[in-house]
């Protein structure tokens, strides 16, 4: 069986060893433990798919215990139907937020626009050249959306 250290999850993540041990105190990851004491850990190929998941649903905005949930969800008795359902209603619940926040940030974006028009036209009154990035940006950001 392949097994990895924390540090070539760490490396092959790009991420902290702290960061994983924070995923194992949240039980996110749960590795074997070696040698004396049993101060090494030993992660699995599971372990493994768990990390990248993890940090795929962070990636994805999901909350830890989301997706503490969802991978507790694939290794239960559970039948698949009831599963999926959860899993669904997580992503929608999910997919709200998202949505409401595309919204917000485009009614933020707006009103930015709106106000590099109006320092580009007192600029402009004034005899002054504007900043070639922020005439290009305000142009291309009334046309974007």
């Amino acid at each position: 069986m392949l097994t990895y250290t924390i540090t070539e999850l760490a490396r092959e993540f790009d991420i902290t060893p702290r960061a994983i041990r924070f995923y194992e105190d949240q039980g996110l990851l749960t590795p074997a433990r070696e040698g004396p004491g049993g101060r090494h850990r030993v992660y699995t190929g599971q372990d493994r798919t768990r990390l990248k998941l993890t940090l795929r649903g962070k990636r994805l905005g999901l909350t830890l215990s989301e997706i503490k949930s969802i991978l507790d969800l694939y290794e239960s008795p559970k039948d698949t139907v009831s599963q999926l359902r959860v899993f669904l209603e997580t992503l929608s619940q999910h997919r709200q937020v998202l949505e409401q926040q595309l919204e917000d940030l485009h009614a933020t974006l707006d009103e930015v626009a709106q106000h590099e028009a109006q320092c580009l036209a007192l600029l402009e009154a004034a005899g002054e050249a504007a900043p070639a990035d922020v005439a290009r940006r305000s142009k291309t950001t009334a046309v974007s959306h």
